[in-house]
């Protein structure tokens, strides 16, 4: 396949991964393993470059606070 394709086939995956997820934060926790840059991020929730660098700065600091009370 060429890069376009897999390009393509990697994004068709995060839309169809994200899909039944409510919040940005989630949406973003989840494509962010598959290793996408924010503008494809962006793309796929249809939201700006800043709102994906915030929503995964919220879900580090749940995830991290979350750690510390355990």
């Amino acid at each position: 396949m060429t890069d376009i394709q897999d390009n393509t086939i990697r994004l068709m995956l995060a839309y169809l991964c994200v899909g039944s997820e409510k919040t940005l934060e989630r949406k973003v926790e989840l494509l962010d393993r598959f290793k996408l840059v924010d503008s494809e991020i962006a793309a796929v929730c249809g939201s700006a470059l800043q709102s994906i660098r915030n929503a995964r700065q919220q879900y580090k600091k749940i995830a991290k606070k979350t750690k510390t009370t355990k």
